[in-house]
Order: C-alpha cells, then structure tokens, then sequence
C-alpha cells in the first residue's frame, strides 16, 4: 500500500499538484485498508455454532427433553428407511444435503435386524449392518446434529443378547459424544409391556448405563409404539428414558393422542422417533388434515420427530421417488407428496435454529 502512496507523491510533486489531494487520497486508502482489515478480523472470529453446540447433551426434565441450560428442546427430522433395504442412504452426503437443504436437527438410522422384503438384516450379516449405521452416526457428530442409532426390530426381546453386545459396542465407542441417542427397540407388537418389554429393556439399559450413564435412551412400547400410556403406568427406573410413539396419520388420530396425554400426565417423555402422513402400512392415503393435527399436537407438548421415512421405496410414506440419488441434492420433482409436506414443515419449524 505505502510503495503506491510513494508513487502518488512523486508523481504530484512532477506535476506540482496540491499536497492536500494526496494526503486525502492516502487518508481514503487507510480508511478503506482498514475496514477491510477489520471485516476480516471478524470473519475470522465469526464461527457458525453447530445444533449440538446450541443444545449440548440433552437430557430429560419431568415430561420433558431438555437442552444443556435445562430448557425444552425440540427435534426435527428424518428417518432412513431400514438399512438393508436401502442402505444407499446411509451416506455422508445424505446426511448432509438433509441438514443444509432440509434443515433437519436430527436423523434415525433405522438398523434393519431380522430379514425384511427378503433381505437379511444385522442377525445375518451384523458388520454390514454395523458400518452402515456407523457411516451415519460419523456423518452426524461431524455435521453437529443429532442422531437415533435404532434398533429396527419387532421381536427384539427374542433378539436380546445380540442387541446388548450391539449398544454395548456403540456406547463404547460413541457415549461420549451428546450427539447419539439410543432407540433399543423399535416396534414390540401386541406382547405385554410387564412381562416382555419391559424386562428387555432393563438389561439392555442396564448395560448401556455401565458404559454411557446419560446419554438419551428412547424405549419403545407395545402394539407398534402406541401404549404409551401402559408404558407410563408402570415405568422403567432409569435417568434419561423417553417413550416412543409411533403413529401413521391416517390410522392412528385422536384417540391416540388420548392415550399420549395420559402417559404425559403421567410424568414421563415421549419422542415420536417414527411417524408417517399415510395409513399405517406406509402406503396409501395420506390425511393432510391429520398430518396437520398431529404437527400442532406435537409442538404444543414440545414433543420431537422423525418422519418415515427417507428412501425411494414405491409407497405413499416414502419422501424420495424411485431412482432418487443417493447422495441428496434432490430436486422438487425427485421427492414426493409426503415428503414435500416434511421437507416443508421441517424447514419452517427450524430455519431459525441455523442462524
């Protein structure tokens, strides 16, 4: 900058120019060095705070989950579709296009674990399974949000050593990070809460609480996730537990949300880590006036989400269409109806949240 200074002197002296134009020039040139210099400065000191630095480990207040200052949190986001089904998801890209495009603060890794639409799960081949959901996992503590690391299964009580030995795993290599939650069993169906779930699930807490002793756990509850209520009535005696509900809109309506009322009356938190706009075989009609009750539903209660699911199955609950890239950057025309409704809402509810 000063040789330019030099040079402007110089040449006003050969000319016999008035010495004031230079040193207004020269004044014009600090000012402007500067406040470069000090915008750059800025930039420099500016870092963008990621959603896990914002809310930190999560942790659960009466009814409720809270952020690291102990006020209620809300998550927001999607669930992958099972993983040996369509594991072509479960990539750093996806996830990434899903928190930068989508706005989502959270994504489940549904870990497929019996056989499913033919295909073999973690019982058959567990390291598949296992790095897929690991890919995940990875991609999300390095994108700052947070992420469901489930179970995928309905009989997981009949599955209960494999599922032990799994957490265990995880919670070894991952309880230190406030990124990762723990859904230890997806769906039981119409089996007792008391003599079946309930007894799973203690074991399973019981050692992923020798390794990891606060992380968020999400236990899931009978007839697919929806007796909350039962649940509630006879809870699990452990920090951090939170409920599942699952619903699908067109089946499952009011009265559903009866029965999480009362388990909410009850003390205890629910997490909806699984829910679909359609019926609830995931395919057919989608009840947009239902999709809405359930969203001012869950808000209202500061209850957090994930949809069902991200995946390009040929299905009414599937938010890509098929041949949608694996990698995201999806276009309007690569995502169906329910999915626009979520992408749509998800961005809505926490645009705000990356500011």
């Amino acid at each position: 900058m000063w040789q330019s200074v030099f040079g402007i002197l110089i040449q006003t002296i050969k000319m016999k120019k008035p010495f004031w134009i230079l040193l207004m020039f020269a004044l014009l040139i600090n000012i402007n060095c500067g406040t470069t210099e000090s915008g750059s400065n800025d930039n420099e000191v500016e870092k963008t705070v990621s959603i896990v630095e914002k809310f930190g480990k999560l942790s659960v207040s009466g009814n409720k989950i809270v952020d690291q200052n102990g006020e209620p949190v809300v998550l927001r986001g999607m669930s992958l579709f099972w993983s040996q089904i369509k594991g072509k998801y479960y990539n750093y890209d996806c996830v990434k296009w899903l928190r930068d495009d989508w706005k989502c603060t959270i994504v489940r890794a549904a870990m497929g674990i019996e056989q499913a639409d033919g295909l073999d799960g973690y019982l058959v081949n567990p390291q598949t399974e296992y790095d897929k959901v690991i890919t995940v996992i990875d991609a999300a503590i390095d994108l700052g949000i947070y992420v469901i690391v489930d179970w995928h299964d309905h009989h997981a009580h009949n599955n209960k050593e494999e599922a032990i030995e799994f957490f265990k795993r995880i919670a070894t290599k991952y309880g230190d990070k406030p990124n990762v939650i723990y859904e230890i069993y997806n769906e039981p169906m119409q089996i007792s809460w008391k003599d079946d779930v309930k007894p799973y699930s203690e074991e399973v807490i019981k050692a992923i609480r020798e390794i990891d002793h606060d992380n968020l756990i999400i236990v899931g509850t009978t007839t697919w996730s929806q007796d909350v209520d039962i649940a509630s009535n006879d809870p699990l005696n452990f920090n951090n537990l939170v409920y599942s509900l699952h619903f699908y809109a067109s089946s499952h309506k009011q009265d559903l949300r009866d029965k999480a009322v009362a388990a909410l009356n009850n003390g205890v938190a629910l997490f909806v880590s699984e829910f679909g706009t359609t019926e609830y075989t995931g395919d057919g009609f989608i009840d947009e006036a239902e999709v809405e009750a359930w969203f001012k539903f869950m808000e209202a209660n500061k209850i957090s989400w994930c949809n069902w699911s991200i995946g390009d199955k040929d299905e009414s609950s599937a938010a890509l269409k098929p041949g949608a890239n694996a990698k995201g950057v999806w276009k309007d025309s690569d995502i169906t109806k329910s999915g626009m409704i979520l992408k749509n809402k998800i961005y809505e509810f926490n645009k705000e949240l990356f500011n």
